[in-house]
């Protein structure tokens, strides 16, 4: 016997809008019954768990102690500017000159997440 994860489940304080944040930087459905002002909101990823947003009276605090690694369609560079200008901040910047590495960011209510290299970024490091 075996658990299967159904969802990550992300405490917010607007759990709508982070809901929406997170369905454009995807790509993927809210859930069809979800609207402003709902306490609890999900996004439909095509493979693997939901990611369940689940408004909540405290704030974030503290560094996230299990996050989401997104490896994007496009390149590294090109998705870290769009997520910027979807509303993400820059946390850490662990990208090499070499191309290696990854960027840490946060959503707008402060959750990290990584971006990764994309396969043609990482494709083209191959030797």
């Amino acid at each position: 016997m075996v658990s299967v994860v159904q969802n990550v489940a992300i405490d917010c304080s607007d759990a709508y809008e982070l809901a929406r944040f997170w369905s454009e930087v995807t790509g993927c459905p809210l859930h069809p019954e979800d609207r402003r002002g709902s306490r609890e909101t999900q996004v439909t990823l095509p493979e693997g768990p939901l990611l369940y947003f689940n408004q909540v009276p405290e704030p974030k605090t503290v560094k996230n102690r299990i996050h989401l690694c997104l490896r994007p369609t496009t390149s590294r560079e090109e998705e870290v500017e769009r997520l910027l200008a979807l509303g993400a901040t820059l946390v850490t910047d662990r990208r090499e000159p070499d191309g290696a590495g990854w960027a840490v960011l946060a959503d707008p209510e402060g959750n990290e997440f990584c971006v990764l290299r994309s396969e043609s970024d990482r494709a083209a490091m191959s030797p």
